[in-house]
């Protein structure tokens, strides 16, 4: 099947590269004349495991390419694929600019029967409005349809090869019959729905895994008070078939380019409707001072915090990608700055992106998570990468002022604790040597 795809970020381009890898041919389209340049001469733009090696593979098949000529692209489509971005406008609604754009586009360039499918993220009935504005333009016939994206940054390819489901919204025979031959590849999991409620099941998705995020965090600040686990907590619950395990590890909140942008859109979308979804937006003020935690603990362990040193290990909103959008690290390192604190800050590979976003004078930017906790007078691990929890702690304490360590993301071990003499401040669970900070501060 011929496909294009309309937009080269997270979703098109992962798309893209794997309705390839299922035999199809594939165009990618893009306005950034740089950016098609550099992804027709092997470079990726993003960081995806798995991402470059399988474009790699379709372009030199022959089965995937990209151009920046939209009209070029459709000539021999079966099947057009709207995947721009919908960034949040500052009440918290979806900005649909840059799709109402690309449906005109897409009204002039059509010269026969496509299935043009919105698969961005989109508010219910945009469906609708991109029909209203490709028919308005072009008297050929049409179909449209929403397959909404599940892909999790970090695992997007293996989630687009081998997704849970696939959610088709259509009216069309003819349309479902055309996207059901596309997706068969991927799964026999397809959901035929009507296209206002696989519109709403994107949003209500990640929704609920965001007030998962948020009820468990909650559970932990409890735990904390009262001496429990969260751990043995969450364990304990996700045995239950009707709760599950995922998304019940506490931390500091979830962020990324998703669940920020469609809780708040989401509310947006109740309010236009007159409906006031308090639950949400809890969930949303709940994820929001999660982050904070961290520096309370800090406040604990060190007091004042001007001059102190505090290195930070992890940029990145999750482990696995170097993106830094609402990443809790921002509004953490903020705050150290506004202390008077001087961050020691590192990542794998999402240090530029975040230099990008916030470069402050006072930020110390390292190598390595060694690096970055030398002479500092305590340690934050805000990102769960695997280097950092497999670090040796009796080398990290020998080159601190201090050995403090707050665990954001619950990743470090009580083994890897042994026989050091960190002071332990992980997320809902049991602290280790807190009553060494007060002797410490004595001295």
């Amino acid at each position: 099947m011929n496909v294009t795809v309309i937009g080269t970020g997270y979703v098109g381009l992962v798309s893209g590269v794997c309705y390839a890898e299922k035999g199809n041919h594939v165009i990618c389209v893009d306005k950034d004349v740089s950016k098609i340049e550099r992804l027709r001469s092997g470079e990726i733009p993003i960081y995806e495991p798995g991402l470059k090696e399988l474009a790699d593979s379709n372009t030199a098949a022959g089965r995937l390419s990209f151009t920046d000529d939209l009209t070029e692209a459709m000539v021999a489509a079966d099947v057009v694929i709207i995947a721009v971005g919908t960034p949040p406008l500052p009440n918290g609604e979806a900005d649909m600019r840059f799709v109402e754009l690309v449906a005109r586009e897409i009204g002039y360039a059509l010269n026969g029967y496509k299935v043009v499918v919105v698969k961005s993220t989109v508010p219910v009935g945009t469906n609708e409005r991109v029909r209203g504005i490709v028919a308005a333009i072009s008297d050929y016939p049409f179909d449209i349809a929403s397959v909404p994206e599940f892909l999790r940054e970090g695992s997007a390819v293996k989630d687009t090869l081998n997704p849970d489901r696939i959610v088709i919204g259509s009216e069309s025979t003819r349309a479902a019959e055309v996207l059901t031959r596309l997706h068969q590849p991927f799964t026999d999991q397809l959901i035929m729905t009507d296209i206002r409620s696989a519109e709403m099941i994107k949003y209500a998705s990640n929704a609920f895994l965001a007030t998962k995020i948020s009820f468990i965090n909650e559970i932990a600040n409890i735990c904390e008070k009262v001496g429990a686990d969260v751990t043995e907590v969450a364990h304990g619950m996700g045995l239950d078939r009707r709760i599950g395990s995922s998304f019940l590890r506490a931390g500091i909140g979830y962020g990324g380019s998703c669940f920020p942008k469609d809780t708040k859109a989401l509310i947006q979308i109740a309010g236009n409707v007159e409906y006031d979804f308090k639950l949400l937006k809890s969930v949303v003020e709940v994820n929001q001072h999660q982050r904070y935690g961290v520096i309370d603990k800090l406040k604990r362990a060190l007091g004042s915090m001007h001059g102190r040193r505090v290195a930070i290990w992890g940029l990145a909103f999750k482990p696995e990608t170097d993106d830094v959008r609402e990443a809790p690290a921002i509004e953490i390192i903020e705050s150290l700055l506004a202390l008077g604190a001087i961050p020691r800050v590192t990542d794998p590979i999402a240090v530029e992106n975040f230099r990008s976003l916030l470069n402050h004078p006072s930020i110390e930017w390292c190598d390595s998570a060694l690096d970055a906790a030398k002479q500092c007078d305590a340690v934050c691990l805000l990102t769960e990468w695997e280097d950092y929890a497999k670090l040796d702690l009796k080398e990290v304490e020998r080159v601190m002022a201090s050995p403090i360590l707050i665990d954001g993301r619950n990743a470090i071990s009580k083994e890897q604790l042994e026989g050091t003499l960190f002071a332990y401040y992980p997320v809902g669970r049991p602290m280790m040597n807190i009553e060494d900070i007060a002797i410490h501060e004595l001295i």
